[in-house]
């Protein structure tokens, strides 16, 4: 599904230069459900970024699908980011000027092709699905962070993206909030069939996937005597 090929990514700040990553190579296969463990600071952001072709690697490649992005036109990445991705963010990233329908249904105003569904109708089937159905026209700042996160991950699947990337999903939340948000994840990768990828520091949240990626200092391991 997606392959990483010898990423690197460089950064320069005050005429200095620090590699977030380095020479970094794995692939996400279809349907899988997948933990990028590592501490703050270890580049595990980073290699979101470019997973979710929201950044550009200094070296190396990257493909979807068998195809370079790097031989997409801005268009294409775009269409990538908003129909074949998910996101799912630590902070929610909810407008709180917005509905929670409103929210959910943000994607799908900014798409640039015609909608084979009905927007309204899989929003409500999203809410009522995650047990949101009455809290539709509530704004994020009247619902616990539970729901925030449920109205977070409503949002990352209303376009059917093929890939859910959440990072640090739980991070906002008490444990068994947290509990609940990923048996969730979990439930939309085994019965539904959507690759789900969660970075996080957190071990505990690593062991509830069926494979872990290690990222310390802008490597990766993937030797499970590895520890954060």
């Amino acid at each position: 599904m997606i392959n990483l090929s010898h990423v690197s990514k460089e950064y320069k700040l005050s005429g200095e230069s620090f590699f977030a990553l380095r020479d970094v190579s794995f692939e996400i296969k279809e349907k899988e459900l997948l933990a990028i463990l590592g501490p703050s600071g270890s580049g595990k952001s980073t290699v979101m970024h470019i997973i979710g072709l929201l950044d550009n690697p200094t070296e190396g490649t990257v493909k979807i699908n068998g195809k370079d992005v790097s031989k997409y036109t801005d268009n294409e990445l775009s269409l990538a980011r908003n129909e074949t991705i998910g996101f799912v963010f630590q902070q929610f990233n909810l407008i709180n000027k917005l509905t929670i329908l409103e929210n959910i249904l943000l994607p799908t105003i900014y798409t640039r092709h015609k909608l084979t569904f009905d927007p309204k109708t899989r929003a409500m089937e999203l809410i009522a699905k995650f047990g949101l159905l009455g809290k539709e026209r509530s704004f994020p700042n009247k619902i616990s962070g539970g729901q925030q996160q449920r109205v977070a991950i409503a949002r990352a699947l209303i376009m059917n993206p093929k890939l859910v990337l959440a990072d640090e999903p739980t991070g906002n939340l008490d444990t068994k909030t947290g509990n609940a948000i990923l048996d969730l994840l979990e439930k939309l990768n085994k019965e539904d069939g959507v690759t789900v990828v969660i970075i996080t520091h957190e071990p505990d949240v690593a062991n509830r996937c069926k494979r872990k990626l290690y990222i310390r200092d802008g490597k990766l391991y993937t030797k499970s005597d590895y520890t954060v």
